[in-house]
């Protein structure tokens, strides 16, 4: 049996899509165009992904609480109401 773990799985989905540009001034930037306003600078490309990835997880738990429509990406909704079951299928 495989153990999924739907956040994990979003961000990495979500991630693929990541755009990046080196900036005049040797820096990059990065944005994601399915999710508005997740930007990120860094001064390497890694530190630029990392950065990116830290502002998605907080564009993402900020959306969830505040109940603003997540994009469907790779299949995974997160914008789905909880199901829970019963205790005895434990």
């Amino acid at each position: 049996m495989t153990i999924r773990f739907i956040l994990s799985g979003y961000i990495e989905q979500v991630m693929a899509h990541a755009v990046y540009d080196k900036l005049d001034d040797g820096t990059f930037a990065g944005h994601i165009p399915p999710c508005k306003g997740v930007v990120a600078f860094g001064s390497t490309l890694r530190e630029c992904e990392e950065e990116l990835r830290s502002t998605l997880e907080d564009w993402i738990l900020v959306g969830v609480k505040l109940g603003h429509p997540l994009p469907v990406i790779g299949g995974i909704d997160l914008n789905k109401e909880p199901s829970y079951e019963p205790v005895g299928a434990l």
